[in-house]
């Protein structure tokens, strides 16, 4: 049971709409596809209790998602390795279907759950993958996984990789801390894909 009960829609205050326009930016290239997904209201009825955090998190959310300089497979790579290093079964099942409209495969998204050292990574996923173990382990990429990142990215793209594992961490704590239900649609939405691919 959640700790926070999410507001539903009709409660929300009414600068929330507003607030969630931050989710995509002016100038976003390209919007992905919501079909068939869900709305997450479970968590954006937490987030409609505190509409300046929201505000905030959400402009901030929203390059993560739409302006960020990582591409959106790199982005998946490293919000599914912070759900799975944080056993946030939330986030994952959320961010399942994003990675796979960012081109992962099945295949690859049960092998971030083992970590940068399962076979068959590139040397570029392999570390985008070791920077959140170490980030959230120790708080710092080390010097040997910074050599390969800084190899392939520029200094824009490292700090996204910072501040995308750092987004997702903090999510993360919030779907633990306030215990937030996966929301009916989601289910349904896991139950379709399940179905459709058995």
């Amino acid at each position: 049971m959640a700790r926070i009960e999410p507001l539903p829609p009709k409660e929300w205050p009414k600068e929330m709409r507003q607030i969630l326009a931050a989710l995509e930016p002016p100038g976003t290239p390209r919007k992905l596809s919501t079909e068939g997904r869900s709305k997450a209201l479970n968590t954006l009825g937490t987030f409609a209790h505190h509409t300046t955090l929201s505000r905030a998190f959400y402009t901030f959310n929203g390059h993560l998602m739409s302006t960020t300089t990582l591409t959106g497979r790199q982005r998946e790579l490293i919000v599914l390795r912070v759900a799975a290093l944080r056993k946030t079964g939330y986030e994952w099942l959320q961010h399942t279907f994003i990675a796979r409209d960012e081109g992962l495969s099945d295949e690859e998204i049960q092998r971030i759950a083992l970590g940068p050292d399962a076979p068959l990574w590139d040397p570029l996923d392999a570390a985008l993958l070791r920077a959140c173990d170490e980030l959230i382990s120790t708080g710092k990429i080390s010097d040997a996984t910074w050599s390969v990142l800084a190899d392939k990215l520029d200094v824009q793209q490292l700090l996204d990789v910072i501040f995308t594992v750092g987004a997702y961490e903090t999510l993360a704590y919030m779907f633990a801390s306030c215990a937030i239900d996966i929301d009916d649609d989601l289910r349904d939405a896991i139950t379709r894909r399940q179905l459709a691919t058995s």
